[in-house]
């Protein structure tokens, strides 16, 4: 009688351990979207309902016309975000932004040492408008006109003008498989990865009162940059430790900022 209690006993501890160990487990996958850890300093677009439109100005050369249209259908693919390419408001070598929307531009913007330029202008935590700038200046030499490097530039550029940040800025490291992550090898970067896709979610779970997705919103003077002039960006807050990305902040004050992310090529400048 005593050996069946004990065994009964031995059988009820190992049940609970075990219900213990598949609950946790459990747990653990349930919340693994947690560990997502890439927002830019939680910048979103202001919007009242999920998933919300982001409209993408189409300034670009037919060069550029794959990358945008890919670009646009990955990161559409999260549960809370769709990309809508709508036809060009501005001028690609200016790159004028435009409220409630991001303007896609490519142009040769000169040796300057940057390879994309991602900025995004903001209201407290909220976008409000954004641009990206593709250099031809690098993007039409042997380096750089490949398709891996025109979708990974493409899809980094425009994860930071919807808040997202890198998951890794060591050129040197293994490829994460994402295109928030810096390589000298493109090829296997040039898409986002579900660590993206979970972040955005955790970005936007919540809604908000109001919208920034509209152009009704009246832009304030004086608060346009000039990516030909280094000394309009702000000052620089960030730089990976090889120098190869750089982020800045203009202060317009009213808690009016913009911020550009630089995807430095590395390269000697004019």
């Amino acid at each position: 009688m005593c050996v069946k209690i004990r065994g009964i006993m031995k059988y009820i501890v190992w049940r609970k351990y075990f219900v213990l160990f598949v609950f946790f487990v459990g747990l653990g996958a349930s919340v693994s979207v947690a560990f997502a850890n890439h927002s830019w300093g939680g910048y979103h677009w202001a919007r009242t309902a999920n998933p919300f439109i982001l409209k993408l100005g189409y300034n670009t050369s037919s060069a550029w016309k794959s990358s945008l249209a890919g670009a646009s259908a990955d990161w559409s693919q999260s549960s809370v975000l769709d990309l809508a390419i709508v036809p060009s408001q501005t001028n690609p070598k200016n790159c004028k932004p435009i409220n409630g929307r991001v303007e896609v531009c490519d142009s040769k913007y000169g040796n300057n040492g940057w390879l994309g330029l991602a900025s995004i202008w903001a209201n407290g935590k909220h976008i409000t408008q954004g641009t990206i700038k593709l250099n031809d200046t690098y993007f039409n030499t042997p380096t750089y006109n490949t398709s891996a490097w025109r979708n990974l530039v493409m899809c980094q550029e425009i994860a930071h003008t919807v808040g997202l940040d890198h998951q890794d800025e060591d050129f040197y490291n293994a490829p994460l498989g994402t295109c928030m992550d810096y390589t000298i090898d493109p090829t296997p970067n040039q898409h986002p990865n579900q660590h993206d896709y979970d972040e955005l979610e955790i970005i936007y779970a919540h809604l908000d009162s109001i919208s920034t997705l509209s152009q009704t919103v009246t832009a304030k003077a004086g608060q346009d940059i000039d990516h030909e002039n280094r000394a309009t960006w702000g000052k620089e807050i960030h730089t990976s430790l090889d120098k190869r990305t750089s982020v800045f902040e203009r202060d317009f004050g009213n808690n009016e900022k913009a911020f550009t992310f630089v995807f430095w090529t590395g390269e000697k400048t004019d």
